[in-house]
């Protein structure tokens, strides 16, 4: 027997036999109003109620669990993404900065080695003076 139409919905035929059961019984009762068989089909009602409502229960909580893991699976895809990404830019910075080191050094290498060709000496009292002031700037 069918109690529910839907999710958190219930039938209004089961409410008009229950009480159509409970009218009837009425007539067949004892002291206090009941038979021992209503309140077996009673009983077998409530059954019935609490196994389909403990199905629905864990259908929702089966789709609550699918739609959590979808959301779940989604924002690590998405983290995943965002760090791939600022890895991959972290390594082309790094390069970048390694390329532009090498320009600055060959450049200084090849400038230094110019200037030692075209004017020894004043190269070397150049580096004299440098040194010179790093010692003294060094001290204090």
């Amino acid at each position: 027997m069918e109690l529910f139409s839907g999710p958190g919905r219930f039938r209004p035929e089961i409410k008009e036999f229950s009480m159509a059961t409970a009218s009837t019984s009425t007539s067949k009762s004892g002291a206090n109003g009941t038979t021992p068989g209503d309140i077996e089909k009673q009983l077998e009602t409530i059954r019935d109620d609490i196994s389909e409502l403990t199905r629905q229960v864990a259908d929702l909580i089966g789709q609550a669990k699918d739609n959590t893991m979808a959301q779940v699976k989604s924002q690590v895809r998405s983290a995943k993404s965002t760090a791939d990404s600022v890895l991959s830019e972290a390594k082309d910075s790094g390069r970048e900065a390694v390329d532009a080191f090498r320009d600055v050094a060959d450049t200084f290498g090849d400038a230094v080695e110019d200037s030692l060709k075209r004017r020894p000496y004043a190269t070397l009292a150049m580096v004299a003076g440098i040194g010179f002031l790093v010692g003294t700037a060094w001290r204090r």
